[in-house]
């Protein structure tokens, strides 16, 4: 049995939006035990101490893409090296802070599995495997006139090519077979995608339907990449629970998807970064152009769907540009909806989003003992988990430092 009690922190408290002192953290076997003044613990007990520095819930991305790294993913590369190069990734995303991340689309239950058995270190892994596209849409990359009807749109196997009531059901149902968390739609269209608009929504009511019906038979939910209004709509009207990115969304739709508590995860950070460096990695200048009409209005959807009453989680979406970036997003969420709340969009809220409220994202007892030490106060600006002026000196996931520059867990 392992049992310890962090002591000589300042507790940040994401739910109240405050700051504990004079508390400490008792953990046992993984999981916080209580919260207790820290002057009634026992005197046995192992104590460590922050030394008066800054104790944050582990931080979780709710769109992430640890298997895709670079624009020609499935070209040149196999999906051999592309996985051992996700382990670095998974390395790289608990070091900054990420305890518990969602894979939006190419990792497998293999690379969860990977984690799992301490093969590669990580936070801890959600995985959405193949991703549901229709012919023409976010998921199929084949070029104009590439006339290949493969089923999987790239050698990676991010994507399967489903059309029609039937296909889509059994895409389901083969996900599952393979043991993902969560189901992966193309609801609309995408940046990176030739054959699609970004106003243009993706799969009928039918088949989006059919998916989601599938998927809460066998206990998933669904997810669906989209950005236009009309698409949120008809995908939260058909059951879809989490909708990603969603820069178009109006007020009237926020409305519609707190009536059905649908929850949005943006990912701001990314159209920032693509931005940067969309040319250098293979943009064409139509996907740049798209690129630049997400990021006018991304900030925008934030406000509107926290006004509702919509859950806004926080996704980075970081695939073929540096995935160093993956906390800078959070000065654009800060910048929107003010510190508070834009670290409740990562930690908190992001629970509700992976069903994981009482589990992760909070410091409380039951929950999973995860923590980001920082030499900083997280309340005077979130740029302390970016990468320029970063303040994480030590990360613990179920209760076992990940991270430790300071050697505060040192035994």
């Amino acid at each position: 049995m392992t049992r310890y009690a962090i002591t000589e922190a300042r507790i940040v408290d994401v739910v109240a939006g405050k700051i504990l002192e004079g508390q400490a953290i008792v953990v046992e076997d993984g999981l916080i035990q209580a919260i207790v003044p820290q002057a009634s613990l026992d005197a046995g007990l192992r104590k460590v101490s922050m030394g008066g520095r800054h104790v944050a819930p582990g931080l979780l991305d709710a769109h992430t893409h640890v298997f895709i790294s670079q624009f020609n993913d499935g070209g040149d590369m196999l999906p051999s090296e592309m996985t051992a190069r996700a382990g670095r990734q998974l390395s790289e995303m608990i070091d900054r802070g990420f305890t518990t991340v969602r894979d939006a689309g190419g990792a497998d239950a293999g690379h969860k599995s990977a984690v799992d058995k301490g093969l590669f270190k990580g936070p801890r892994l959600f995985v959405s495997g193949k991703i549901l596209s229709q012919t023409g849409g976010h998921g199929d990359h084949r070029a104009r006139a590439d006339y290949c009807s493969c089923s999987s749109a790239s050698g990676t196997g991010t994507s399967v090519i489903a059309d029609g009531v039937d296909a889509v059901r059994k895409a389901v149902r083969e996900n599952a077979r393979q043991g993902v968390d969560q189901i992966k739609i193309m609801a609309g269209g995408g940046v990176s995608s030739p054959g699609d608009k970004l106003k243009h929504p993706q799969y009928s009511l039918d088949e989006i339907r059919a998916i989601t019906d599938e998927a809460e038979l066998c206990g998933r939910y669904v997810m669906a990449h989209v950005y236009a209004d009309r698409g949120i709509r008809r995908a939260v009207e058909c059951g879809v629970r989490s909708i990603e990115h969603g820069n178009f969304l109006t007020p009237e739709t926020a409305e519609i998807m707190a009536r059905h508590d649908a929850v949005l995860v943006p990912t701001l950070i990314t159209y920032w970064a693509d931005g940067r460096f969309g040319m250098d990695f293979g943009w064409a200048p139509e996907n740049q152009a798209k690129n630049e009409e997400v990021l006018e209005f991304g900030q925008e959807s934030l406000k509107i769907a926290h006004a509702a009453g919509v859950t806004v989680g926080y996704g980075t979406d970081l695939c073929w540009s540096p995935k160093t970036y993956q906390g800078d997003g959070l000065a654009m969420h800060e910048a929107a909806l003010g510190v508070v709340e834009a670290l409740r969009c990562a930690t908190v809220n992001n629970a509700k989003v992976l069903r994981l409220d009482g589990k992760a994202g909070v410091i409380a007892p039951g929950a999973w003992a995860d923590f980001v030490v920082l030499d900083a106060n997280p309340y005077d600006g979130l740029a302390c988990f970016g990468h320029a002026d970063n303040k994480v000196v030590a990360v613990v996931k179920d209760g076992i430092a990940q991270r430790d520059d300071r050697k505060l867990f040192a035994a």
